[in-house]
């Protein structure tokens, strides 16, 4: 593979940005700058370099509108359900089982990592941070713990394992030339070994933040000026001539809207895990998320309603333009980021770089990575690693599943003279690739969808998972290496 000029910009952009986070600096500037040069360099001219920068940023927003138009639909309801007081009413249960921060840590992991396990992340993550992440908020749990927990055990060990949909799996061995029930058991172990090695450091880490009572505050609520929601509720009650009518709706409504959205929820995963039982597509990744979104503004409209009939017309608005103002702001930064790495990716690059379709499309990051394989030496350890760094680096683009094809064709070709098995190598491959690209270490992946709902920085969710998930994924490649 003969590398251009641009590809080694790429290189140097990439490391320059790696270097930039561990700095704890913002990275925008450089992604910006970078995209602009590598642009230019693959097109030979400098108005390719500025289409590439704006093409950059279209393509990665159409890319994670999707993120953004939920994670915009569910604070739309959150703040509905605030002016009824049901966000309180509707925890309350759970605040029982959660008795404090401790149980709410493993109750927060097994069901994050159950409902994942079946239904892909992206349609849990609403789920989790909606009901439960509040209740587990109130319980003394902080809310950046509480948010490394939902990434690791459903981005990181559910999505990796990928058992029950293995459609990880299955890319893996196929480019890998073996049989997926080969991989699938192998890595089922090592995302569990990842994964509980990780929530026990992060565990270690934060324990001392971790109180066993905390104030009946949610997790929205601890990242918001309560002046602001002081300001929203005098203006609600205004709409009302006297104060004991607004008291009487939000105590009947308020009662109902409790029961009725978590048995919403309910519903949908009963039918998601009764449709995958018989035979069904279980409403995985985007379709499930589509499905949740729906209801979701279907009682964000009884909601409005139901508050304050003469005024849902506008009051409706307000929400939702709430949830987009706050999601855009929240997350524009990811934009950029994403559209850089994005042009990693040849199912990418061609439009960012405005090549026509019967164009070579690059894939800048595939592309370095496979020049470079005949010099990874002939070694169980390094070949193991190697593949595992392989993995993490394919995750840069943020998208877990797009490096399994060539780890999985990368572990054919080192088997041999590595003395591992293929399915070993290939396991460790897709491990490094979805635990990075999937959402635990990479701030412009599906992690943003956990950040954007608690309200807390992408950036630092992912700086703050990166040494228990690296530590977690290399026990679990020694581990491989040693008894596989």
């Amino acid at each position: 593979m003969e590398l251009t000029l641009a590809h080694w910009m790429y290189v140097f952009v990439t490391v320059f940005v790696i270097i930039t986070m561990l700095l704890r600096k913002g990275v925008v500037l450089p992604v910006l700058i970078g995209t602009f040069l590598v642009g230019l360099l693959y097109n030979g001219n400098v108005i390719a370099g500025f289409q590439a920068v704006f093409n950059a940023n279209l393509v990665a927003a159409k890319e994670l509108f999707n993120i953004f138009l939920i994670i915009s639909l569910m604070i739309a309801l959150l703040n509905s359900l605030k002016d009824l007081g049901a966000d309180t009413r509707m925890v309350a249960p759970i605040q029982k089982v959660m008795v404090n921060g401790h149980v709410s840590y493993l109750i927060l992991m097994v069901t994050t990592y159950v409902v994942s396990l079946f239904f892909w992340p992206t349609p849990a993550v609403p789920l989790i941070c909606a009901l439960l992440v509040p209740a587990a908020v109130r319980a003394g749990l902080p809310v950046m713990t509480a948010a490394m927990v939902v990434c690791i055990s459903g981005q990181g060990m559910a999505l990796s394992s990928d058992y029950i949909m293995q459609v990880a799996p299955m890319i893996s061995a196929t480019a890998a030339g073996i049989d997926t029930s080969l991989i699938a058991d192998k890595v089922l172990v090592l995302s569990l070994i990842t994964g509980l090695s990780s929530l026990s450091i992060v565990y270690l880490k934060e324990r001392k933040a971790i109180k066993k009572n905390s104030p009946l505050k949610s997790a929205i609520e601890l990242n918001a000026k309560e002046e602001a929601y002081t300001d929203g509720a005098n203006e609600i009650a205004a709409t009302v001539e006297e104060g004991s009518e607004i008291v009487h709706v939000k105590q009947t409504w308020g009662k109902v809207f409790a029961v009725l959205v978590p048995l919403s929820m309910l519903a949908i995963m009963i039918y998601m895990f009764q449709d995958k039982l018989t035979g069904g597509s279980g409403l995985e990744g985007g379709s499930g998320a589509a499905f949740i979104g729906g209801v979701s503004v279907i009682l964000l409209i009884l909601s409005t309603i139901a508050f304050n009939k003469m005024h849902a017309f506008d009051k409706i608005s307000e929400h939702l333009t709430e949830g987009f103002v706050f999601s855009f702001r929240a997350m524009a930064p990811v934009i950029p980021i994403a559209g850089y790495f994005f042009m990693g990716s040849s199912d990418f690059s061609g439009a960012i770089l405005s090549l026509s379709e019967n164009a070579a499309k690059p894939a800048f990051l595939f592309d370095i990575i496979q020049a470079g394989q005949a010099y990874i030496p002939q070694n169980e350890f390094i070949a193991g690693f190697g593949l595992l760094i392989v993995g993490l680096i394919t995750g840069i683009d943020g998208s877990g599943f797009a490096g399994l094809p060539l780890t999985g064709a990368l572990s054919g070709a080192l088997a041999a003279g590595s003395g591992l098995d293929v399915s070993t190598l290939a396991a460790i491959g897709q491990m490094g690739a979805v635990w990075s690209g999937g959402g635990t270490i990479i701030a412009w992946s599906s992690l943003v969808a956990i950040a954007g709902f608690l309200q807390i920085s992408p950036i630092e969710l992912a700086r703050k998972n990166f040494i228990p998930v690296m530590v977690g994924l290399f026990i679990a490649t020694f581990i491989a290496i040693i008894i596989w």
